[in-house]
């Protein structure tokens, strides 16, 4: 072969007899051959950090510790109070969605929020009006749930408006409640307008607190009078199992991830609309199927353009990639009843780009017809072929049919996610591989691995000393030859080079 010649991962064939070799394989022979690779390397220009590689994967016992059930702080009001902006003021970060229009927070969203060394749960909530219609009255009724589960409310007053006949039907409902009750008048952004304030203790709620969540006004203080407040650990919430994984669900919106939440809830948790883009903020709940906890993440659709979207649309998508990042498995919806899009592929390869283990879901399978089901194998091996090893599980978010099948999908994702292969086997398969089909001859040159090793888990990372440069084709044919030996069924699989020149031969 030329070095003109182009090659692809199936011209370098396969080995069937290859794992069964290693598998014979004695452990401590396995070692003995990577630390004789391991002395080669010192033959060559080693960097800093290759040190810190070749010392081998760090100790991750991957134990959670149960944790206490963190008191239970919800901030309530009606629409466009500021009740998101205090919010992100309390967290320090922007972390909930804000607009200057009513009605942008949907669902109750749950934070984990700290001051003064202590930690508690800050529930941010959508407006509340009485006689709210359609999706308004879906955002009403979370907002009640969140009072009904909380050990304090913050109820917010826009002090520049006053008490309006709308903050009136939220004290009527507050009164029912026996939890503390604390009056924030917000909006007050200097000395001049705390007079203002001062006008709704006619609320009959007690002393109204002066804030200001856009500059900062005022917050400190009231965080100091709602510590006095809060229980050392909740009465209502329950203390969570032994740390349960965290699943973010992805997808186009409109694809049923709400729908899904809700139904492995067991309740209305988020509020769910044929409105596509109902879902703003990313939200938590832990949530039991087939006996088993998780930690579910609904997040917002993601739409085709997101750098063209605007306003709360644009920082919904943010917010999306945020809860990606600190998710374990994501499970990508995709809705069968409509052709796989390329924003299908875009949102799988985010996952893919994040290194977060994945798991399909197809979604309304209910719905799915004969003459569908064929169009669709054909979409999922054209469209999917690139991660043909992930986990594909079929269920109606709607109905709950075979959504307990998720639980063995994503332990297969997540066990692979956490995979090791011992050096002392790596390097076996290397060489094994490399005796069977060596890399092509380029420039006159034949570049050799000299010595390789998986460098981390989650996701699983190896990082290869090499002579010189691998073609593309031969390091996705390395992967593909791992994963036929080693599974690693839902997890993506890195592959990094390190070129290494002898030593001497710099000038």
């Amino acid at each position: 072969m030329t070095d003109e010649q182009t090659t692809t991962e199936d011209d370098f064939g396969d080995d069937p007899e290859l794992a069964e070799r290693l598998a014979s394989l004695d452990e401590a022979e396995g070692e003995k051959r990577a630390e004789a690779l391991r002395q080669g390397l010192e033959d060559y220009e080693l960097e800093d950090d290759d040190e810190d590689i070749l010392g081998g994967l760090e100790g991750e016992d991957g134990e959670y510790r149960p944790q206490p059930a963190l008191p239970v702080l919800a901030v309530v009001g009606r629409p466009n109070v500021g009740k998101s902006a205090l919010v992100n003021r309390i967290l320090g970060r922007r972390e909930a969605v804000v607009q200057d229009t009513p009605g942008v927070t949907r669902d109750r969203v749950s934070y984990r929020a700290h001051w003064n060394t202590t930690s508690f749960t800050l529930v941010d909530t959508g407006g509340w009006e009485p006689d709210a219609k359609g999706i308004a009255h879906s955002v009403a009724l979370q907002a009640e749930v969140a009072i009904d589960l909380a050990d304090a409310i913050l109820f917010v007053v826009d002090s520049t408006v006053g008490a309006t006949a709308t903050d009136e039907h939220v004290v009527k409902l507050l009164r029912g409640t026996s939890r503390p009750v604390i009056v924030v008048a917000n909006k007050v952004d200097d000395q001049r307008q705390e007079s203002d304030a001062s006008a709704l203790w006619n609320l009959g709620l007690g002393e109204p607190w002066p804030v200001s969540a856009l500059h900062g006004r005022g917050v400190a203080d009231l965080l100091d009078h709602v510590l006095t407040v809060l229980p050392t650990e909740s009465a209502i919430a329950k203390p969570e199992p032994g740390g349960p994984r965290r699943v973010a669900l992805l997808g186009r919106p409109n694809v049923g991830k709400s729908s899904l939440l809700n139904k492995a809830a067991g309740a209305e948790r988020v509020v769910v609309n044929e409105l596509a883009g109902t879902t703003r903020d990313p939200v938590d709940e832990l949530v039991d199927i087939a006996g088993q906890s998780w930690r579910f993440v609904d997040t917002a659709g993601i739409r085709r353009r997101v750098h063209m979207a605007q306003g709360a649309d644009f920082y919904a998508s943010l917010r999306t990639t945020a809860a990606l990042e600190k998710a374990e498995v994501a499970v990508v919806l995709l809705d069968v009843s409509e052709p796989i899009s390329e924003q299908d592929v875009r949102i799988i390869d985010l996952v893919l780009e994040s290194g977060r283990a994945l798991v399909l879901a197809f979604n309304k399978w209910d719905l799915l017809d004969d003459e569908r089901r064929r169009y669709l194998e054909r979409e999922i091996e054209q469209d999917l072929a690139h991660v043909a090893w992930a986990p594909r599980v079929n269920i109606s978010a709607t109905t709950g049919r075979h959504i307990e099948k998720l639980v063995p999908a994503l332990e297969v994702a997540l066990e692979s996610w956490d995979q090791r292969v011992p050096t002392g086997k790596f390097n076996a398969f290397l060489a094994e591989l490399v005796a069977a089909h060596p890399h092509p001859v380029r420039g006159g040159k034949q570049p050799r691995i000299l010595f390789g090793t998986q460098a981390s888990t989650r996701p699983p990372t190896f990082v290869l000393f090499t002579s010189g440069f691998l073609d593309p084709q031969y390091r996705r044919f390395i992967q593909r030859r791992l994963r036929e030996i080693y599974g690693f069924a839902g997890s993506p699989i890195v592959v990094n080079m390190r070129v290494r020149e002898r030593r001497g031969k710099k000038k």
